[in-house]
């Protein structure tokens, strides 16, 4: 075939491929070439240039730092929202929030078992609700409630509000995630009430976690649930922050104290054992909390924002 006849037909593949739409089997057809053929051709198209890909590169520096952290803690995902300096800390919350919906409505099936920690992070998706292709998942928390803080940010109505969102079946957790007795939790999770939960937890198969910041700025101290001992006991043991109200330090240990006695959540040894286990989390305050997730693999798939990003890489190769 002559070199200009064979450019011709390149181009003239290429064209009824990209900017036409036609599949490879309709150019097939259309041309009485074997489809293998058709392959091959547009590969050789690309090759020579009469393809070129443009990619848009406004995202690439975000991309660099998703592949950065995927390849240095072997995740699934990384998601990092560009930041803007000018935003407010609720409104980044929102914009991981929708970050975060938008990913599970990627990855999310009928008849997955989808379990959710509280927070201010996690309860900024519902700001960003909207409708979603319904699914035959069912939707429940991780852990007790969050005690005083605002029920906009309590477990369940986070819960209840994407159940709704997707379609799905709601499940609620009627306890504190943390009890004043051993006694009182252990009497908890041996009722028969909680037996729901508990199966729950064994079938999850999504967890969606946020990552809490050292103790100096904790949510659990402004609810409440630790005094002055507890906090001590914490800072020897050199707490960075909890996932689920559980305890971990910067290199991913897992911190049991008394107040382990008193928790009602899941152990977090089970989220290393899920296909998605997803933290949701931003600011610097909380990048040693954010590493002793990663480092514990307590999380597989991580959403944060740019400049925390930044600060996690940074942390990681001192």
């Amino acid at each position: 075939m002559p070199n200009w006849e064979e450019k011709r037909l390149l181009v003239k593949i290429a064209r009824m491929y990209y900017e036409l739409d036609m599949t490879q089997n309709e150019i097939s057809k259309a041309l009485g070439i074997y489809r293998t053929t058709i392959s091959r051709l547009l590969k050789k198209a690309k090759k020579e240039g009469i393809v070129q890909i443009h990619i848009d590169r406004s995202f690439s520096e975000v991309f660099e730092l998703e592949e950065q952290l995927e390849k240095a803690f072997q995740l699934k995902e990384v998601i990092v929202v560009p930041s803007n300096h000018a935003q407010t800390s609720e409104q980044r919350r929102r914009e991981l929030g929708s970050a975060t919906l938008q990913y599970l409505n990627r990855i999310m099936s009928d008849q997955d078992k989808v379990g959710f920690a509280w927070g201010k992070t996690l309860a900024s998706m519902v700001d960003e609700l909207s409708e979603f292709k319904p699914r035959k998942a069912d939707f429940f928390p991780l852990v007790g409630g969050p005690g005083t803080l605002d029920s906009k940010y309590h477990v369940n109505t986070i819960v209840y509000n994407l159940a709704n969102a997707f379609g799905g079946t709601a499940h609620f957790i009627d306890a504190a995630a943390v009890v004043e007795k051993k006694e009182t939790r252990d009497d908890l999770l041996a009722s028969n009430f909680f037996k729901k939960i508990l199966d729950l937890w064994n079938e999850l198969t999504i967890a969606v976690v946020g990552i809490g910041a050292p103790l100096a700025s904790s949510n659990m101290i402004w609810t409440g649930f630790y005094g002055e001992k507890e906090i001590e006991e914490l800072d020897k043991l050199k707490v960075v922050g909890d996932i689920c109200s559980r305890f971990i330090d910067v290199h991913g240990n897992i911190m049991r104290s008394e107040i382990t006695d008193r928790t009602v959540a899941i152990e977090l040894e089970r989220l290393r054992e899920l296909s998605y286990s997803i933290g949701v989390a931003e600011s610097l305050n909380k990048v040693p909390s954010i590493l002793g997730a990663l480092r514990g693999k307590f999380i597989n798939v991580l959403i944060t924002d740019e400049v925390t990003a930044e600060e996690i890489i940074r942390q990681a190769e001192e």
